[in-house]
């Protein structure tokens, strides 16, 4: 037996959405698309959610929680405020499907619905207030110099990986994501202190810089 069928209703029909919404977007993922993928009937489906918007936050939702818990554990990593957002920016991701969150910002139905799109202004809300907290706390340690706008910073580091996403997609090549978290992570480098300058080479990348962004997360 699959995990999938190993999995109750409510579960595949989440889990399928989720799969779905980050292939082909909101639009163009239709209840029907849905059920042959969870392998349920339309009674099942209506029985759990009152329909496909109803269903398709469930599963942006799960996609925005599991994306915060993911980036939460390279920004709570030991280490400098710089190798924790080195961390976040080199982990690995499937570059070329895009961001399964930034991706539904692309869905004008999402965008214009308040409901569907409130989970991604909390999770960019989030990840842009996580990373200035990172950034400060590395000016207050002496990490960083004190006088770049942290926030200002991590505005510039949430950029940087939803543009990647949206330059490597249109390349169809991971380079240009590669690239652009090269050009950050040289910029961020330019403020490590001397006391711990020692972390990073001249390029302001670490020894991953150019490991493969591919993996299971997005």
């Amino acid at each position: 037996m699959s995990t999938q069928e190993q999995l109750g209703t409510q579960e595949r029909l989440v889990r399928s959405t989720q799969e779905l919404l980050w292939e082909r977007g909101y639009v163009g993922t239709s209840p029907k698309a849905i059920l042959e993928r969870a392998g349920v009937g339309q009674g099942s489906m209506y029985h759990h959610f009152s329909g496909k918007s109803d269903l398709a936050l469930a599963a942006i939702r799960r996609t925005a929680e599991g994306m915060k818990e993911t980036a939460e554990e390279c920004l709570s990593a030991p280490g400098t405020a710089y190798d924790r957002v080195a961390a976040y920016l080199q982990r690995e991701r499937k570059v070329l499907r895009g961001c399964p969150i930034g991706r539904m910002t692309q869905d004008r139905d999402v965008v214009q619905s308040p409901e569907l799109r409130a989970p991604l202004d909390e999770m960019f809300g989030w990840l842009q207030g996580r990373i200035t907290e990172v950034l400060a706390e590395g000016q207050r340690r002496g990490e960083l110099a004190a006088g770049p706008d942290p926030a200002a910073l991590a505005a510039a580091v949430a950029a940087v990986v939803q543009g990647g996403y949206v330059l490597a997609r249109a390349a169809d090549d991971t380079a240009p994501f590669d690239a652009a978290v090269r050009g950050v992570l040289t910029l961020l480098a330019a403020q490590v202190t001397a006391d711990t300058a020692g972390a990073v080479d001249a390029l302001g990348t670490t020894e991953t810089a150019d490991a493969p962004r591919t993996g299971t997360t997005d």
